[in-house]
């Protein structure tokens, strides 16, 4: 098996963190970003959307982060994670699908705004615009850890993977931002855990500033 992408990409980091706790054996091969790659004839037949990451399982090939994962869970662990009924699984695909339209893009509009672009070209209203976005989705979340010890229930699930790959890089990019308290205790939790330590608590500095990929 391999994964295509660089490990700085947030959505590449969403299926390391997972192929990790799956304890699946892989080859990482990084492109995208300073290592280019996605442009070329070869990378664009196993993608055509020339994005990463993508992953290659003997002959099948597949992209897009939460299609990746929703493949993984199905083909290698699911009794684990696919958590029985169509029911079951529309508890956490729907976390999945909301991270995917609203979180992400709240957090990525603020992490482009502010780290990732020059200091001298911030716009800073914008910037605080989004960031408050950023916090009405912490308030659905922390609302759902009221009532439960994961996002989808008693256990973890992709939805915890998609919504809580978010918050390192939130919290920890410079502005001024808390979590409620139900969500700092789930975040802790996924803190602990040797996957998110590896990949998503992983340095990000190369990209502070950075507007080219």
């Amino acid at each position: 098996m391999e994964l295509f992408g660089r490990i700085t990409s947030f959505n590449v980091q969403k299926v390391l963190w997972l192929l990790e706790e799956l304890g699946i054996n892989y080859e990482l091969v990084e492109l995208g970003g300073r290592f280019g790659g996605l442009d070329t004839e070869d990378f664009q037949q196993l993608n055509p959307m020339k994005k990463v990451p993508v992953l290659i399982d003997g002959e099948r090939h597949i992209w897009e982060s939460h299609t990746i994962m929703r493949y993984l869970i199905a083909e290698y662990s699911p009794q684990l994670w696919c958590q029985g009924s169509p029911y079951s699984q529309s508890l956490y695909e729907r976390w999945m699908d909301w991270s995917q339209v609203t979180f992400q893009p709240a957090f990525m509009a603020t992490f482009w705004g502010f780290y990732r672009m020059p200091s001298a070209k911030r716009d800073m209203k914008t910037v605080e615009s989004n960031l408050a976005k950023c916090k009405q989705c912490l308030e659905q979340i922390e609302a759902q850890l009221k009532e439960t010890h994961y996002l989808a229930g008693s256990s973890m699930s992709l939805a915890d993977i998609c919504v809580g790959a978010v918050l390192y890089r939130l919290t920890t990019q410079g502005l001024s931002i808390s979590l409620p308290s139900n969500t700092q205790k789930w975040f802790d939790k996924l803190s602990k855990r040797p996957a998110y330590k590896a990949w998503i608590m992983s340095d990000y500095s190369e990209l502070k500033g950075r507007e080219d990929f």
